[in-house]
């Protein structure tokens, strides 16, 4: 995630991170991959290394995944709510207590990475 993972101050005590892509390790070298093909990010907002809890999570990829949602719920979807998970900059969230981080992005094909950030 290196370089493709950014942090903001939001607002007094608050932080945002904002994602740009994806490195992946593959075949022995390194492939990126920009916020198109990510299909989910998930943020852990205090991150304790021993467990990673799911508190923020977002699909921005390029495929539609509400309507593949949609159709496995059988139901109608907000898409107004849907539509602000597609996002590649998090709501911000208050500073960790400990100034752990934990980022985890997986992309179409089920690859997986996680950073953990100091803030």
């Amino acid at each position: 995630l290196g370089e493709f993972l950014n942090l903001f101050a939001a607002q007094l005590g608050h932080i945002s991170i904002e994602l740009a892509g994806v490195d992946m390790y593959k075949g022995g070298e390194i492939v990126s991959g920009d916020a198109d093909d990510i299909a989910v990010w998930f943020i852990d907002t205090d991150y304790n290394y021993e467990s990673f809890f799911v508190r923020h999570a977002y699909f921005p990829g390029a495929n539609d995944p509400y309507k593949a949602l949609k159709t496995t719920l059988k139901a109608e979807i907000d898409a107004d709510a849907w539509e602000s998970l597609k996002r590649t900059r998090s709501r911000p969230f208050p500073r960790p207590k400990d100034g752990r981080v934990a980022v985890k992005v997986i992309n179409h094909l089920g690859d997986e990475v996680m950073k953990v950030v100091w803030v």
